[in-house]
């Protein structure tokens, strides 16, 4: 399986420790997706800074494609963050730094190069909802992340282009949850899901509601459990095209990301 991750990189800097780790949401899911077994690809923008070359470095070493990612003088994405009691707390960001500044054009070549893909994933702070139709054309699975703070104009615009739709509901009750998506649904074929924190994330096909209870553990960071989550559900929808086994892959490995430090590990000292 191929898999494409569009957008965000970021170093999440955790200013209690003096350390940065790489991070991101459609970074994350490149490596998480590696991680599963994937065929992992990442396309973004990276600054010249001391920071882009540790998330450069990093994917390099873990042999993710990023021949069609752009270079630009200026700071890379950066995030400041602690930790309090295993949950991670952000303090503040440069809002993407270069990722922001120099939105994503695509080529001819690159939209040939995302067709061999078997999914694709975008998200909220990308900034590349500007490609979503262009993204749609294409023909490949799109996933789109949501987050937690969305905003019901944000969505609006968005999410009739996305295959799959991603929301972090964890100040919804049930059934605000279960509300929510299913009015937010604009087309054939596509699923929604919402994670709840400690609590059962949601489902929604068009036709029913699918439940799943996460994993509770001792958290070391919870930083990337919400895309360790997309990540394995996706892998799994792609292959079997099974709703409930899918929720019970992503709890599993958001499970196993929460006992990692940063989103996946690779810290280095600033």
């Amino acid at each position: 399986m191929k898999v494409l991750g569009i957008g965000d990189n970021v170093v999440d800097k955790y200013v209690h420790q003096r350390t940065m780790y790489p991070g991101g949401n459609a970074l994350n899911f490149s490596v998480f997706a590696k991680g599963e077994g994937a065929e992992a690809a990442f396309l973004g923008v990276f600054g010249d800074d001391d920071e882009a070359q540790l998330v450069e470095h990093t994917l390099q070493q873990l042999a993710i494609d990023i021949s069609h990612c752009r270079h630009f003088s200026g700071e890379n994405g950066c995030a400041r963050v602690t930790l309090e009691n295993g949950e991670r707390i952000f303090l503040g960001s440069n809002e993407g730094g270069v990722t922001r500044l120099n939105p994503i054009i695509l080529s001819e070549a690159d939209k040939e190069y995302i067709c061999g893909f078997d999914i694709m994933h975008t998200g909220l702070y990308s900034h590349t909802g500007h490609l979503l139709a262009e993204l749609n054309e294409l023909g490949v699975p799109l996933s789109f992340d949501f987050s937690d703070d969305f905003e019901d104009e944000q969505v609006e615009r968005y999410i009739g282009n996305a295959d799959f739709a991603f929301f972090s509901c964890s100040h919804m009750t049930d059934e605000e949850t279960r509300n929510y998506i299913e009015a937010k649904r604009r087309r054939d074929g596509q699923i929604l899901v919402a994670t709840r924190g400690g609590d059962r994330s949601i489902a929604y096909d068009g036709a029913s509601f699918y439940y799943q209870t996460p994993e509770l553990i001792e958290a070391v960071d919870t930083m990337g459990a919400g895309d360790s989550y997309i990540t394995a559900f996706l892998i799994s929808m792609i292959k079997d095209g099974n709703i409930q086994a899918a929720m019970q892959e992503g709890s599993r490995l958001a499970a196993k990301s929460c006992m990692v430090e940063g989103s996946f590990g690779f810290g280095a000292r600033y």
